[in-house]
């Protein structure tokens, strides 16, 4: 066996250059763990929750959980309106979701469904506090003691809480006994328990909602009838023998009291539909769909808007990214075979829409380019355009992609630049001494060279028109903007940001694909900025 090779360090040569190695790429490894930070916390994280957002739905479920399981075994198809126990479920969540002030968020989700639910769930909102006021008023002239929150505590709290030293207190907890004898009682009462707990007047002042009498209603008239075991009181077994004669009342009726949409069936198969945790709602109204209960249908015609806005995107994107190419490539040509005096001035004219605002050029732009504007006053001083006939060049898709084309033009000009300043002149010299003409030269030496920055400015024109949005809102008027306006615009105002993280992923779908296809039929390794 050949003897190891040792190194100064009296380890062997192989494990000193593999330890040395390791030494490297975890230096290697600090040194760019600052930028993959930030890159996670700035464009994967954001990416990330943007997909989630697109599918999430989990407002519905988690503010009205006993609704969504009452109305699981719903069929409109049956019953046009559900039963009452879907009704004082939905009652029970309405108490819970009006005191943490979510019933208005959950219209408000609902409501990109169908139109109307915001204000049902409002009105209704400020009227569910009496609902069960009939049961507990009668609880109360049977026994005034049921008035009083201790009574309640003393009822269904835990003895070791009730125990507890009451500056100290942890979360309310509710005794196992209580639990089981009266679960309904139980549930709602927890629930006003934890937000009376952290109220101003605290626990031991609050009396319970008029919904927590109306559940002790249920337990005690409930069948098989309750066993309340070690639960049972004078006070309790008094209100147990007297609460089948008790006058009832319709939650279902006081609701529809209330506000009348609750009587309509498509109101509550919209809860039904859009109960899951997880939709796939906010994707069809992407591309001009909607979820019915009778499955996936086409919007209504005058609804039908997104499919034709990520078209006018995808055209309206290339047909600035070829005017970019048309005015672009003569300017990088001059600049790459000019004189470096001359050719650095122009690159500095060139540069100077950097250092201007992108808000200030695109108003000059509309500045420019209305009616009364300098564009169409020249046109009509040189005879060009009568003066009842002016030109109509803002508010349309024409004002955009001329505003566009201007602001995106020096991304164009400066990959075409690069690559063109490293193509050598002799190469065109030598078409021509072997007798090809000046455009046979330019098309078939100089031109292919030229492809790879055509090639990284049109990727960088593209992808940065496609989600432009400002230069369209300002000269884009409702003909001239991008879907980006509407991502926008569910993001600010209509702050349906489901439907606005669809439209972009969607988006982002798109320049992927067609990036995907870019490579496949041109190369990536052909895009060159120069070298």
């Amino acid at each position: 066996m050949a003897e190891q090779m040792m190194a100064a360090d009296g380890r062997t040569l192989k494990s000193s250059l593999n330890r040395a190695l390791r030494r490297q790429k975890l230096r290697a490894l600090l040194l760019i763990a600052p930028l993959l930070l930030f890159i996670m916390v700035t464009f994967v994280i954001p990416i990330g929750q943007m997909l989630f957002r697109s599918v999430e739905n989990q407002i519905v479920s988690d503010t009205i959980p006993r609704t969504v399981q009452e109305l699981a075994s719903w069929d409109a198809r049956t019953d046009p309106l559900p039963d009452e126990a879907v009704f004082i479920s939905f009652a029970k969540d309405m108490m819970t979701a009006v005191e943490e002030r979510r019933h208005t968020r959950l219209g408000s989700r609902l409501n990109y469904e169908n139109a109307g639910i915001s204000s049902q769930f409002r009105r209704s909102g400020r009227d569910v506090a009496d609902m069960g006021e009939v049961i507990a008023d009668q609880f109360i002239a049977l026994n005034p003691a049921w008035e009083e929150p201790e009574t309640w505590v003393t009822l269904l709290a835990d003895p070791d809480w009730i125990a507890a030293d009451p500056d100290d207190r942890p979360a309310f907890e509710l005794s196992d006994t209580a639990r089981t004898a009266l679960p309904r009682t139980s549930d709602v009462y927890a629930e006003f328990a934890r937000l009376a707990q952290d109220s101003p007047r605290g626990l031991a002042r609050s009396q319970p909602w008029n919904m927590v009498y109306f559940a002790l209603h249920e337990d005690l008239t409930a069948t098989p009838a309750p066993d309340l075991g070690t639960l049972a009181s004078p006070l309790l077994t008094e209100a147990a023998t007297a609460a089948s004669g008790f006058e009832t009342e319709s939650i279902r009726d006081a609701f529809i009291a209330s506000s009348r949409g609750w009587g309509d069936t498509a109101l509550w198969q919209t809860i039904q539909t859009y109960s899951p945790p997880y939709t796939a709602s906010y994707f069809l109204t992407a591309v001009d769909l909607r979820q019915t209960p009778d499955g996936i249908e086409r919007a209504a015609e005058n609804q039908q808007i997104y499919v034709r806005l990520f078209i006018r995107t995808l055209v309206m994107s290339l047909t600035i990214m070829g005017a970019c190419i048309l005015l672009g490539y003569p300017v990088a040509w001059m600049l790459a075979n000019l004189p470096s005096r001359q050719a650095n001035l122009m690159l500095i004219l060139v540069l100077l829409p950097f250092w201007t605002s992108l808000l200030v050029r695109t108003s000059a732009w509309k500045v420019l380019l209305q009616q009364q504007g300098v564009i169409n006053d020249l046109l009509v001083w040189i005879g060009l355009v009568a003066d009842d006939n002016r030109l109509t060049m803002i508010n349309n898709a024409t004002g955009t992609i001329i505003a566009m084309t201007h602001i995106l033009l020096p991304f164009m000009i400066l990959p075409l630049y690069s690559v063109m300043k490293t193509i050598p002149p002799s190469y065109l010299r030598a078409a021509k001494s072997l007798g090809a003409t000046n455009w046979t030269a330019f098309w078939r030496v100089y031109f292919p060279q030229s492809v790879p920055g055509i090639g990284a400015g049109s990727i960088l024109v593209f992808i940065l028109s496609i989600g432009y949005y400002i230069t369209p809102e300002i000269v884009g008027g409702t003909s001239g903007i991008f879907i980006s306006n509407r991502i926008a615009y569910h993001i600010s105002s209509s702050l349906n940001w489901g439907l606005a993280a669809a439209l972009g992923t969607i988006l982002l779908v798109v320049v992927m694909a067609l990036y995907w296809a870019y490579d496949r039929i041109v190369g990536i390794d052909n895009v060159k900025l120069g070298g």
